[in-house]
């Protein structure tokens, strides 16, 4: 029996399809790839790009994303499946395979800079419906007290990362860590900004194809402290020396210092009057915080088996605790989990 959530999806997916397919523009191809088409909402949109209506569908890649405006919200609902080739899924370094996440996220068309920045775990979405995480779960733990976030792009730690410098969590969903090679060449129009994705405060994502914008992060000076570190998965336990320079291998080793480079804490800038977020090939190479009103978190409807969603990561990207787990679920705000609130893999647990 399918999930209500998978049922809503292609419900939404089905009516947006069918509200665009009058308004196609002719298939084409990019660099020899197989035929596909881009759907824009009226004519005066082509000349906007994707910041207007658009379906974008892949057979060789199943891809199935479609954009629709209506009023003051940008509407994407996607399978989330990459529109181009990506690396070997499961690898040694990572063992989960891609797999469709089917979700619809909502953005404002019309953006609201606030000017304070608010972190965020996931930051946007890309052009193709995969979205962007920065950010890792990955953990040194020292016995002398200090924690170290382990940065994706590094090389002491294999996670499995592709060209796209891209990898696939254990929910099937592939993301990615930094620059999206293959994006950046799918939307790529000739000019040197190419526009690759939204924020979820509204404000566009842009890789510049020169580098000419820099962010304002620097590596920290002298060297890190810790004695008997450790770096553990399901699959394998490593000691680790933490020891020497700030190198980039974990977030701790860079710190933001205002006026150092040409962009904001945010990986932001103004450029023509409009504010715009870069990706960048040097950290934080995707925006770890927002500067725009983010009226609600994105609407994301996953598939799931009949299960509900499982508890989110906490602020800093860890598991949450048992706390934290029950004041998630907790509807009703009485301290306890009842059986209607209790939802994901600790269901059956509950139900037991």
């Amino acid at each position: 029996m399918k999930s209500l959530n998978h049922i809503i999806y292609f419900i939404t997916l089905g009516i947006l399809l069918s509200c665009n397919s009058q308004k196609t523009n002719p298939a084409h191809s990019h660099d020899g790839s197989e035929s596909h088409a881009h759907t824009v909402e009226n004519p005066k949109d082509i000349q906007s790009g994707y910041f207007g209506s658009y379906a974008l569908e892949n057979e060789s890649y199943k891809t199935k994303t479609v954009v629709s405006i209506k009023g003051y919200t940008r509407t994407m609902v996607t399978n989330a499946l990459p529109n181009h080739e990506t690396g070997s899924f499961p690898n040694e370094g990572n063992p989960n395979t891609i797999s469709t996440q089917n979700r619809i996220y909502s953005f404002p068309v019309t953006p609201k800079y606030i000017g304070k920045a608010q972190w965020v775990r996931e930051p946007g979405v890309a052009l193709n419906g995969i979205k962007f995480e920065p950010g890792t779960a990955e953990v040194v733990v020292c016995e002398t007290g200090e924690n170290y976030r382990v940065e994706a792009l590094q090389e002491l730690i294999d996670l499995g990362l592709d060209f796209n410098h891209a990898h696939v969590q254990p929910t099937g969903a592939y993301h990615y860590h930094g620059t999206p090679t293959s994006v950046i060449k799918e939307f790529d129009t000739g000019k040197d900004l190419v526009h690759i994705g939204f924020a979820h405060d509204g404000f566009p994502m842009y890789y510049s194809k020169s580098g000419r914008y820099k962010p304002s992060f620097k590596a920290v000076e002298g060297v890190r402290e810790g004695e008997d570190c450790t770096y553990e998965n399901l699959h394998q336990s490593i000691d680790i020396s933490v020891g020497g320079h700030h190198d980039g291998t974990f977030t701790s080793d860079f710190e933001y210092v205002e006026g150092s480079g040409d962009l904001d804490e945010c990986n932001g800038i103004t450029i023509d009057g409009k504010y715009m977020y870069l990706v960048t090939i040097e950290f934080p190479y995707i925006s770890r915080c927002l500067m725009g009103e983010v009226v609600s978190e994105e609407k994301q409807q996953i598939e799931s088996q009949g299960k509900g969603r499982s508890p989110s990561r906490n602020r800093s990207g860890q598991r949450p605790s048992s706390i934290e787990i029950i004041k998630q679920m907790d509807a009703n705000n009485d301290g306890k989990l009842s059986k209607s609130e209790v939802k994901g893999p600790l269901e059956q647990d509950f139900l037991a």
